[in-house]
């Protein structure tokens, strides 16, 4: 079967065909992948069915795999499990989270770069994932609104994020927490070749040097911006699909789905590179 790549939005996402799990583990398909990453964003592998040691394999071929610090049961560290079920998942607990807009690792030093996300089991009633293209919606700002904001830095933190997704959470849940470290970041991420994108999403707290009101305002209005219609992907999982997105310029999000649902991903996550820096 020859490969296709079909555009599937204007300003975000592309389907790649023609592959089956076990082909992708290829030097030159990742060579492939990481342009048309650049490119278009969100990658979707329709069913390719990729085995657990394969996806960390082409992992690894497209940059340094990440090993969580809690690791889930299997044969393979670098993959989490992606699920309400805490039989399946020791982080279960806090995935609710997964429903609002976030960037993968906002609290690490060096947000991740890119996340490969597979479906081992889906969700008939629910479950779709949604893409939001930081890139573009930066672009389409203003002049003035990019002089506004080319400055700023951004205080994250999962306990923001947390606090949204469990607001009646209790003091020993709320505890747990604070113990993860904040970072800041700045509003801005600018590569080396000049390309730009917002740092936005659920973590995103405080703006440095800015009351609370003043920064949720920006933030909020930000937030709303670059997940408007004209920026965004819906991808309907099924079983078998491998989606692949630039990290330090996609936000992404859950959409909902019951908590006694048997909707299981397995991901992996690259390390952050020096690719970005304040203005």
């Amino acid at each position: 079967m020859s490969i296709t790549v079909t555009r599937l939005a204007l300003d975000i996402g592309a389907e790649i065909g023609g592959y089956t799990g076990s082909e992708l583990v290829d030097e030159a398909v990742a060579a492939e992948c990481r342009a048309a990453l650049d490119e278009y964003g969100v990658l979707v592998y329709r069913e390719v069915h990729i085995e657990d040691g394969d996806l960390v394999r082409f992992s690894r071929m497209l940059g340094e795999v990440v090993v969580p610090k809690v690791n889930d049961p299997g044969e393979y560290p670098e993959i989490a499990h992606i699920t309400l079920d805490p039989e399946k998942s020791v982080l279960a607990g806090y995935r609710q989270g997964n429903f609002l807009w976030h960037i993968d690792g906002a609290t690490d030093e060096l947000p991740q770069q890119a996340t490969l996300l597979t479906a081992r089991e889906v969700d008939p009633a629910g479950g779709d994932t949604q893409f939001a293209n930081t890139y573009a919606a930066y672009a389409a700002l203003s002049e003035a609104e990019k002089a506004e904001i080319a400055d700023l830095r951004v205080v994250h933190s999962f306990a923001t994020a947390q606090r949204i997704a469990y607001p009646d959470a209790g003091p020993k849940k709320r505890a747990s927490w604070e113990t993860v470290p904040t970072r800041v970041h700045p509003l801005v991420w600018t590569r080396a070749n000049g390309r730009k994108s917002l740092l936005v999403g659920a973590t995103a707290g405080t703006v440095v040097g800015w009351s609370e009101e003043r920064s949720r305002a920006l933030l909020d209005r930000l937030l709303d911006w670059s997940t408007s219609p004209r920026f965004t992907l819906r991808h309907q999982w099924r079983r078998g699909d491998l989606v692949i997105w630039d990290n330090t310029g996609m936000l992404h999000r859950a959409l909902p789905f019951e908590p006694t649902s048997r909707r299981l991903m397995h991901r992996t996550t690259l390390v952050g590179r020096e690719l970005v820096t304040a203005r």
